[in-house]
């Protein structure tokens, strides 16, 4: 077993692998502990009843809520992380996401940095992520110092007459930034890649992008089924030995510097159970905010039918609107952001709805279109991941929901206006890992923050996290891309200063 590396990355998720790619030109020694393995070919990928009504991939993991309710996470350990299943949307936070912003239930914080020092990250991340975009077809779109690489995945004929007719209602339709190769998905199998896992079969998720290009390179070593359960630290506050378990033994890995990203969640929880006598309450937490500030996007489906609509889609993912991001349209506050979701079959349907007969949502959800409305959910320190013995304890004090609301109520208007006279909606709960972040945020002051700027813990001067767990406010898109600019501009950081030396 490796004994000394230079830097140990512990996850192999956006976070982790983008870091990793960032990390690998330096020569340093990289490990990557990951405590999942690679997902394999096999036929499960591309079946939906085993996806979705079975739940196949789900983790054998039970986590708890404060009042000691037990629930089935949809979190994944494998190679790649949940990007293995995201729906491949790589979005840019909007440039008014760095700054305070006043919703309906509070404020939104601003970041101890402007969009503007993340800019050339993001462009670094849409290339290494094969972004496939188009500029200049959202108003709030903020600037770009280049373009995308790669044209927008095309719209099917029967999700572009639905983007025709949302046009024509004054609504502005902008092409979903994707890391997608249509071609290679669909050569592999005709269904949306949205919650369907991926091995190497077109979808650009961090093992195939990122950690593939981090491989390639002689010093990067990836060692899978390494679950960690301990960092260590010494009296001066360095982190001395990384411990884990591998195949049922204990092996301990003493590295120069630690960078963090296990996820939002898992992070955290590894932070809280690290406590020693020297830090009590749990490593980088003088500022007692290690897993405060969870925020989990608030989260919502919206099927549109109409009978004289026909959608003979496969994937359908194309598109969506912020119509409604930075006001409700009418001058009043934010709501979020609308996309399609990827399409939704008969045998997807019924994993929400085992009491109806398949073939009865089959001729359903071939008149429906999909949608997915997502609203900011703003930090708050009562809204924690907590350690209880061995348990995972998750309190989700869920904010902006009133916001959130009004913004299903604005698409569904909007729908109905379209051409679709059925519109009914489903909210996701905690069960749905949607975009999970914070619990380890950045900040300028030790006191109110456990990272700097760069995502170094005070206290802990060779740890990093970077993870989901760093952002300071969740914004109302998806976090992907931002999690990936960040790291990129952490481990060019950690390169120019030596840090690893």
């Amino acid at each position: 077993m490796p004994g000394s590396p230079d830097i140990v990355i512990i996850g192999s998720g956006v976070g982790g692998a983008s870091v990793a790619a960032g990390l690998a030109t330096t020569g340093a020694d990289i490990l990557v502990l990951e405590a999942g393995g690679h997902i394999e070919d096999r036929p499960e990928n591309r079946d939906q009843r085993a996806i979705f009504q079975r739940g196949h991939f789900r983790p054998d993991e039970t986590w708890y809520e404060a009042d000691g309710t037990g629930f089935n996470p949809g979190n994944y350990y494998n190679v790649g992380g949940n990007s293995k299943f995201y729906g491949a949307v790589l979005t840019r936070y909007r440039r008014e996401d760095f700054d305070e912003m006043q919703h309906l239930d509070g404020v939104s914080p601003a970041w101890p940095f402007p969009y503007e020092e993340l800019e050339p990250w993001y462009g670094l991340a849409e290339e290494l992520y094969q972004v496939r975009g188009a500029l200049g077809e959202d108003p709030t779109e903020p600037v770009h110092s280049g373009t995308y690489a790669h044209a927008p995945v095309a719209d099917e004929p029967a999700i572009a007459s639905v983007r025709a007719k949302l046009k024509a209602k004054g609504v502005h339709p902008f092409s979903l930034p994707l890391g997608v190769d249509i071609e290679r998905w669909l050569a592999k199998g005709k269904t949306p890649w949205d919650a369907h896992p991926n091995c190497f079969d077109g979808k650009m998720d961090a093992e195939t992008t990122a950690l593939a290009a981090a491989l390639t390179y002689g010093n990067v070593k990836l060692q899978t089924g390494s679950r960690v359960t301990r960092l260590e630290a010494a009296a001066d506050g360095r982190i001395v030995a990384v411990h884990y378990e591998r195949n049922g033994e204990s092996h301990v890995v003493r590295p120069k510097l630690v960078i963090l990203a296990a996820g939002a969640v898992q992070s955290a929880v590894l932070l809280l159970r690290s406590a020693n006598d020297a830090n009590p309450t749990g490593l980088a937490n003088r500022s007692d905010q290690v897993g405060r500030n969870f925020m989990n996007h608030n989260s919502t489906a919206v099927i549109a039918m109409s009978p004289w609509f026909r959608n003979d889609s496969v994937y359908q993912k194309t598109f969506g609107f912020n119509d409604f991001y930075l006001s409700d349209g009418e001058g009043g506050p934010p709501l979020g952001n609308v996309q399609l979701l990827g399409r939704i079959s008969g045998p997807i349907l019924k994993g929400a709805m085992p009491a109806v007969p398949e073939w009865l949502l089959d001729r359903v959800t071939a008149h429906s279109i999909d949608f997915y409305a997502m609203s900011e959910d703003l930090p708050s320190p009562e809204s924690r991941v907590m350690v209880d013995g061995d348990r995972i304890v998750l309190k989700w004090v869920r904010s902006n929901w009133e916001a959130h609301e009004r913004l299903v109520a604005k698409l569904k208007q909007v729908l109905r206006s379209a051409g679709f006279p059925v519109v009914v909606s489903r909210a996701f709960d905690k069960r749905t890992p949607s975009h999970q972040c914070g619990t380890v945020r950045i900040g300028t002051d030790p006191k109110e923050a456990p990272l700097d700027v760069f995502c170094r813990a005070f206290d802990h001067p060779n740890l990093f996290v970077v993870d989901a767990g760093f952002l300071p406010t969740s914004a109302a898109v998806n976090p992907a891309l931002t999690i990936a600019a960040q790291a990129l501009r952490v481990a060019d950081h950690i390169a120019s200063k030596d840090l690893a030396a």
